[in-house]
């Protein structure tokens, strides 16, 4: 069955003068890295207190000594720890970058004080995930910072190879780190990144499961990434979709490729064509965003303008790219991210209802501009750009898209959890569409958009932990699992919300992202076994390029390989 991906004809402006120079000057100087004005790091080397050590060589001065092969480490098994650190004077604040060891805070705050007595929180989370945060945007200042962590992501304790600290202004940020040395930062099949407390894992050695995941993307590698325009671009073909090169499968090559560096040496090459692909085919409405459709020869069509979902992947996988290759190359990955992520928010985001926009051709007035899809509600995306930007809009964003979800599963899908395609009224009570509004008689219903949602909301469930989209996804779990009885192959293709089939057969595009959402249940082991089972003998279809990206990218994310920047 064939997915469809048609949007409405509808009257498009024409690129004016000032779009076309922007756009020229996209595509020209602001693609290649800027070099950044050099700052100090003000914690470099200074005096250290701790609220604990696990051993006597772990202590605080080994997490400002500038080395990454020394850390400090609290004591383990217990909260609140902090470490402090006194930077000799006053300073103003507008960055600290935190590069964490295995054990890592899920919930800190970044405070400052003149005194050691009195502090200010400048930073604050609840959904730390390890790794580099680099924590930019920041206004304070204070003789005194410390990183006070509440919540241990890990059963361990808190683990610093470096704690840096930079005054405002041309300090380091992500976008001008120095490419990891000797490859990628976070390598396939290097399970750095842990999923939250209480995830399951398949059963099995994960190093079998990887090599099967890297088996499938080496096969979709061959189908789908082309070579077809030249321009030193590289291509993922999309034979099922209405033209054969689409704003949500370059998307989806990126995020793929730069999960799968480690396992593919061409991956940073085969990333950079996409992107150059990309950059290329500017939305005529909002230059920072890529045209949704190109025919046979790479030619934007049907109005060129945007698709939301695209630009959500490629923002993401800017991400991912800056965190794994640094942007001191070729592209600012990180600079073209924000430019991105800015360009989402202004126009691919309803000002009014917080919700995602179908497009930037939807504006205030027309018949779109309060429908939305629910398989563009991407929270963990949402979650990223905060980190990423530092603009607190992306909060409110995330929690509407939550707040609207949990009221269309208690509202409408009760018994099920499952969300339609489209959403209406968006901006009074959003509810399910009534027949169709964009594609097709079932936008109403959970089809061929939707089925991507157990993935979205439990990818981020397993990697922040998130109660609400916890919740959601145990919901769906909950009730295909008992639907088909534990039977991955009774899997229908598509569903009512009250959870009559819509058409028999198995299709991945269905049963491989509910994977993803039994992840969030303990008592699913052998379900998610089954479901695993299901996907490995699965073979891929060469002419979907659609159920087989979904199929490959719940696979990373099932077999613990799947991280967020």
């Amino acid at each position: 069955m064939m997915r469809r991906t048609a949007r409405p004809g509808r009257a498009r402006p024409l690129l004016t003068a000032a779009a076309v120079a922007t756009a020229g000057t996209l595509l020209g100087g602001l693609v290649l890295a800027a070099s950044a004005q050099a700052a100090t790091n003000l914690a470099l080397g200074r005096t250290t207190a701790v609220s604990s050590t696990e051993t006597s060589t772990l202590g605080g001065a080994q997490a400002v000594d500038g080395s990454t092969s020394t850390r400090w480490a609290s004591a383990e098994g217990s909260d609140p720890q902090w470490i402090r650190v006194d930077l000799g004077s006053v300073q103003q604040i507008g960055q600290v970058t935190l590069r964490w060891e295995a054990a890592y805070g899920k919930a800190y705050r970044i405070e400052v004080s003149p005194d050691a007595a009195t502090w200010t929180t400048i930073y604050s989370t609840t959904t730390g995930n390890g790794a580099v945060d680099d924590l930019t945007g920041l206004s304070g200042s204070g003789r005194y910072i410390r990183m006070y962590g509440t919540a241990r992501g890990t059963a361990y304790g808190y683990s610093l190879f470096e704690f840096e600290v930079y005054p405002p202004g041309g300090t380091p940020s992500p976008s001008t780190s120095p490419p990891p040395p000797g490859g990628p930062a976070v390598p396939f099949g290097s399970h750095t990144k842990p999923y939250a407390a209480g995830t399951l894992k398949l059963t099995g050695a994960a190093a079998t499961h990887d090599q099967t995941v890297i088996n499938y993307y080496n096969t979709w590698k061959s189908a789908f990434v082309k070579q077809n325009c030249g321009n030193g671009w590289y291509e993922v073909f999309s034979p099922d979709a209405d033209h054969p090169y689409v704003a949500e499968a370059q998307g989806y090559g990126m995020v793929i490729t730069a999960l799968m560096a480690g396992a593919d040496p061409n991956a940073k090459t085969q990333f950079d064509g996409l992107l150059k692909y990309v950059l290329a085919h500017p939305s005529v409405n909002n230059p920072n965003l890529h045209a949704a459709e190109q025919n046979t020869s790479c030619t934007s069509v049907n109005g060129s303008d945007s698709a939301t979902d695209g630009d959500l992947e490629i923002a993401y996988a800017l991400l991912l790219a800056d965190k794994q290759w640094g942007s001191t190359g070729t592209y600012n990955y990180k600079s073209l991210a924000t430019t991105r992520i800015n360009a989402i928010k202004a126009s691919e985001i309803n000002a009014t209802t917080k919700l995602t926009l179908l497009g930037d051709w939807s504006s205030a007035g027309d018949q779109y501009y309060y429908i939305s899809r629910t398989s563009d509600w991407m929270p963990g995306h949402f979650r990223a750009y905060r980190k990423a930007t530092g603009d607190a809009a992306w909060d409110t964003i995330l929690a509407k898209h939550q707040s609207v979800t949990a009221s269309l599963q208690s509202g409408y899908a009760p018994s099920t959890g499952l969300l339609p395609d489209f959403v209406i009224n968006t901006n009074t009570t959003p509810k399910p569409a009534a027949g169709q509004v964009l594609e097709d008689p079932n936008d109403g219903k959970y089809w061929w958009n939707a089925c991507r949602d157990p993935w979205r909301i439990g990818a981020d469930a397993v990697t922040s932990g998130d109660a609400q989209s916890l919740a959601a996804a145990r919901k769906m779990n909950t009730w295909i699992k008992s639907k088909t009885a534990g039977n991955p192959s009774n899997i229908a293709v598509g569903y009512a919300l009250n959870g009559t089939a819509i058409s028999s057969g198995s299709e991945a595009a269905f049963f491989a992202p509910f994977a993803v959402a039994a992840m969030t249940d303990p008592g699913s082991q052998a379900w998610l076994d089954a479901l695993w089972t299901k996907i490995k003998a699965t073979p891929l279809d060469t002419s979907g390029y659609y159920s087989a990206s979904l199929q490959l990218q719940t696979m990373i994310v099932v077999s613990g390989n799947f991280w967020t920047p």
